[in-house]
């Protein structure tokens, strides 16, 4: 159950801060910035629920995610460069909390 928390956690963060430098950084709208660093802030509602381990947290954060894993796959068969690159890392981390948090649902169901 340790091991399922710590990747979700880590996953999360990850996903986050993934966010922020691509939006950031990478791939801006505007050079003055732009409103899509929101998903990241968007992605904060989860983590404390996460990291205290709640699992009504876990349970509808685990679909909640699947947003972030389609933007990834749509991102990365649109894009080219380094925003395909982060694409592809967002996909790997959505992934890793998903599956994180379904199983730490399913062990978590029998206590």
């Amino acid at each position: 159950m340790n091991k399922l928390f710590l990747s979700a956690s880590l996953s999360l963060i990850g996903l986050i801060i993934l966010n922020l430098l691509w939006e950031i950084f990478y791939n801006p709208l505007h050079s003055e910035g732009s409103l899509m660093v929101i998903k990241s802030a968007i992605l904060l509602i989860p983590l404390s629920g996460i990291l205290k381990k709640n699992r009504y947290t876990y349970q509808w954060s685990s679909m909640f995610i699947l947003l972030f894993f389609i933007e990834g796959i749509v991102r990365f068969y649109s894009e080219t460069g380094v925003s395909q690159s982060m694409a592809l890392y967002q996909i790997i981390l959505s992934g890793i909390f998903f599956l994180s948090t379904m199983f730490f649902c399913k062990v978590t169901s029998k206590l």
